[in-house]
């Protein structure tokens, strides 16, 4: 009996700890506000505000650092209604977290409003998004780029596909409703795999016609439908480089808002170091090469933007530390380092 007790007084307690822990607090609020929209309304009232214009991100420049504000449910009245806007506005808002003090986290696009205005009012500037994930505080980067990727989807989906009537977004944002068909649609990711490929010795880095100049990153590309990531792993390395896969294994994850919301799946795939000569796939990329330890090292230490030399070539460097990317390559170095 006492061993019942005990494992049963253990089970309790983690129960307990669990629905008091600071994360299960948040994913539970946080749920509560997606289903019951007249408690989303309320928190409204007590929330913070990012801002968008025309789905770019409200950045304030303090010396050498960008800060994103957080305004909150009063200072958003104050600035409705110093452009003659009703509090109405602010149900067009998307829910996109809460603090560990669980106040409610909501963006919001005023790209009906005149941006230089705004921007005026507010002492700040609307930043391209690309540009605004690179220069932000990391913890800031994630919650924008969920941010506009929501915005976006909401602006693209205001019909239904069946019957071409107006859909309702609930006041969260987490999903639209076709009132006539009764058709609820949710926001989609689409899965893609980043691998960084490697022969043993060397890693394998490419890039496209778009990309800066002198920029190089790994393999990418959309899973299609019925793959699993291990076959679109295969199948975008072959494609693109025309190279056989031996193995592979999976390194993390990140969502991207380009050119859509996006799900990134790092993985690391190892080719064979004697048919290891590249057949580019020129549809897809500009240039393709090995890079050894060495110049992968010294391609890290440069700042991510282009660099030419006197011969009119560009020195190689690599995506920023916010990008998975970057991830990849660093764990490549520590790999060949160990």
């Amino acid at each position: 009996m006492a061993a019942i007790y005990q494992a049963v007084h253990r089970r309790a307690s983690s129960l307990v700890c669990r629905l008091h822990s600071t994360y299960v607090r948040k994913m539970r609020y946080l749920n509560e506000l997606k289903e019951d929209d007249s408690l989303c309304r309320q928190a409204q009232t007590s929330g913070s505000f990012y801002l968008f214009h025309n789905l770019s991100p409200f950045l304030q420049q303090v010396g050498k650092k960008y800060l994103v504000p957080q305004l909150s449910a009063a200072e958003m009245k104050r600035i409705l209604e110093k452009f003659r806007e009703t509090e109405q506005w602010i149900e067009k808002s998307v829910l996109i977290g809460c603090s560990d003090d669980c106040v409610p986290l909501f963006a919001l696009d005023l790209g009906a409003l005149e941006k230089p205005n705004l921007e005026s009012e507010l002492k700040g500037s609307f930043t391209d998004l690309r540009k605004a994930l690179f220069v932000v505080d990391g913890k800031d980067s994630p919650l924008l780029a969920s941010a506009q990727s929501l915005l976006r989807w909401h602006d693209s989906h205001q019909y239904c596909s069946k019957t071409g009537q107006p859909t309702q977004k609930n006041l969260a944002g987490s999903k639209r409703v076709c009132h006539a068909s009764g058709i609820t649609y949710y926001p989609q990711m689409s899965p893609v795999v980043i691998t960084l490929v490697s022969d043993g010795s060397r890693c394998l880095l490419a890039r496209q016609p778009s990309f800066p100049q002198g920029m190089y990153t790994a393999l990418s590309g959309f899973c299609d439908v019925g793959e699993n990531v291990e076959e679109t792993v295969r199948r975008e390395v072959a494609e693109e480089v025309g190279l056989e896969v031996e193995s592979l294994w999976y390194s993390a994850s990140q969502h991207w808002p380009f050119p859509s919301s996006c799900l990134m799946l790092a993985c690391h795939a190892l080719v064979g170091a004697r048919q290891a000569e590249i057949s580019m796939n020129t549809l897809e990329l500009e240039e393709a090469r090995w890079f050894g330890l060495e110049e992968i090292v010294e391609g890290l230490k440069r700042e991510p933007r282009s660099s030419k030399q006197d011969d009119g070539s560009f020195l190689p460097w690599f995506p920023p530390k916010q990008a998975i990317a970057h991830q990849l390559i660093r764990e490549w170095v520590k790999q060949q380092m160990s």
